[in-house]
C-alpha cells in the first residue's frame, strides 16, 4: 500500500471513529478517545489533502498528541509535523519555536537536520525582496551555516549551500541599491563605500560586475582617475564579457583612459590579490 493510500485509511479509521462516538452528531467527540496513533494520521490526513486551510487544522490535531501523549514515539513525530505545518502556513515564528524545542528536546534524533533546516528556512523564506529589513537575512545566513557545518552530510545541507548563495547575493543587492542611490544623488563618496562592500566582501555574488561598473563611474565623477581605471582593469580580468565590463571601457575611453592597475589604492591590493595571487 503506498504512502497516500496508507494516509487516507488511517484517517478513514478516525473518521469512522469519530461518528461512531458522536452517535450522528456532527460535534466531534474528544481526542482523548483516540490513540495517538489515530490523531496523528489524521493530522497527516489534513496536510495531503493540499486545502489551503488545512495546515492549521492539521496542526490542532498534531498538538494534540503531544498533548495527550507527551511521552510517546507519536508526540516526537508530531512536533517535528508542527514545525512542518505552522512553516506551510506561513507561521515562520511559531515554526522556529518549535523546532528550536525540537531540538533541546530530541538533539541526537534522526530528524534534528530537518528540524534546523526548517528553522533556517523559517528565515529564509521571509526574505522576498530587496528592501525588506536585511536582519532576516543575517539570520537566515546563520541558520543556513548551522545546517551546513552540523549536519554536512545531509540532503539538507545541499539545499543549504544554496539557499545560503542566494542571501548572501541578497545582501550584496541592498548594499548595490543604496550605492544606485548615493551615485544617483551625486554623492560619490557614500556610493563608493557602499560598492566597496560589494567588492571587497561579496567578490563571489552576482552584484560584483555592476559595483566594479559603478566604482569607475563614481570615480571618474571625482576625477580619481587610478581608482577608475584600476576597477576596470579588475572587471575586464574576472568579468569581460559582461556588458557592465563594456560601459566601464567606453567610459574610460571617453576620457582618453584604458583599464589598467594604477596606484597603491585599496582597488590594487583587490587587483594584486585576486589577478596575481598575493595574498600577503
Amino acid at each position: 500500500m503506498g504512502r497516500t493510500a496508507a494516509l487516507r485509511v488511517g484517517s478513514f479509521v478516525l473518521v469512522a471513529a469519530l461518528a461512531a462516538c458522536g452517535g450522528g452528531s456532527n460535534k466531534e467527540p474528544p481526542l482523548e478517545n483516540f490513540t495517538a496513533q489515530q490523531i496523528y494520521e489524521r493530522g497527516e490526513y489534513e496536510l495531503e489533502v493540499g486545502n489551503p486551510r488545512r495546515p492549521s487544522e492539521a496542526l490542532r490535531y498534531f498538538s494534540a498528541v503531544e498533548r495527550l501523549y507527551p511521552y510517546s514515539e507519536w508526540a516526537k513525530r508530531a512536533l517535528i509535523m508542527e514545525v512542518y505545518a505552522q512553516h506551510k502556513a506561513k507561521k515562520y515564528e511559531e515554526a522556529r519555536s518549535s523546532a528550536q524545542r525540537f531540538l533541546d528536546t530530541y538533539p541526537g534524533d534522526e530528524d534534528a537536520a530537518y528540524a534546523k533546516y526548517l528553522l533556517a528556512l523559517s528565515y529564509y523564506d521571509q526574505i522576498d525582496e530587496v528592501g525588506r529589513d536585511q536582519g532576516l537575512t543575517f539570520q537566515a545566513l546563520q541558520s543556513l551555516r548551522e545546517v551546513i557545518e552540523q549536519y554536512p552530510d545531509s540532503d539538507y545541507a545541499r539545499s543549504a549551500m544554496l539557499k545560503f548563495d542566494l542571501a548572501f547575493d541578497h545582501l550584496a543587492a541592498k548594499e548595490m541599491e543604496i550605492g544606485r542611490y548615493y551615485l544617483k544623488q551625486g554623492h560619490y563618496t557614500a556610493a563608493i563605500n557602499r560598492f566597496r562592500v560589494v567588492v571587497e566582501q561579496f567578490q563571489t555574488t552576482t552584484q560584483t560586475p555592476e559595483a566594479l561598473e559603478r566604482l569607475v563611474e563614481a570615480y571618474l565623477a571625482l576625477g580619481i582617475t587610478d581608482e577608475a581605471q584600476t576597477a576596470g582593469a579588475i572587471l575586464g580580468h574576472n568579468f569581460q564579457s559582461s556588458p557592465f565590463y563594456d560601459d566601464a571601457y567606453r567610459l574610460l575611453k571617453k576620457q582618453g583612459l584604458s583599464p589598467e592597475a594604477k596606484g597603491d589604492s585599496w582597488l590594487s591590493k583587490i587587483y594584486r590579490q585576486v589577478i596575481k595571487g598575493e595574498w600577503l
